[in-house]
């Protein structure tokens, strides 16, 4: 799922499903999850993510910055240097993420094993038809 720049119909018509598309999108997981612990610099923020393009980051961060999740802070210094941090309502976003991510962890077992007798019980299904 790309994440959205807000410009759409959508955001008028429904914007609850917006900011659930930007706070949960690939990237988005997984910004608000690492900012948890600290802030970071854009470059260690890509790095700590990972397979994450430059422009990825940037758009995603720029979403989550305008829903009011992520704070730029921009100190005009040689070189510059620009943190990103989680406001109060992008901590508790993040929370519920993080909780969601945990809960994925300890349970993926279970979704192998429920993938496994799907995959097994429709192979049985398509040689018997």
């Amino acid at each position: 799922m790309a994440v959205s720049d807000g410009t759409r119909d959508g955001e008028a018509l429904c914007p609850h499903r917006l900011v659930l598309e930007h706070v949960t999108s690939r990237w988005g997981v997984l910004v608000l999850i690492r900012l948890l612990d600290r802030p970071h610099r854009f470059g260690e923020l890509r790095r700590a993510i990972g397979r994450v393009s430059e422009k990825m980051l940037t758009q995603t961060l720029q979403t989550l910055e305008r829903d009011g999740l992520v704070h730029r802070d921009a100190r005009p210094v040689i070189p510059p240097r620009v943190d990103y941090s989680l406001t109060g309502l992008g901590r508790e976003a993040a929370e519920q993420v993080r909780a969601l991510a945990q809960w994925t962890e300890r349970r993926m077992d279970d979704v192998l094993d429920a993938r496994r007798a799907y995959d097994e019980a429709r192979e049985a299904r398509s040689r018997a038809s």
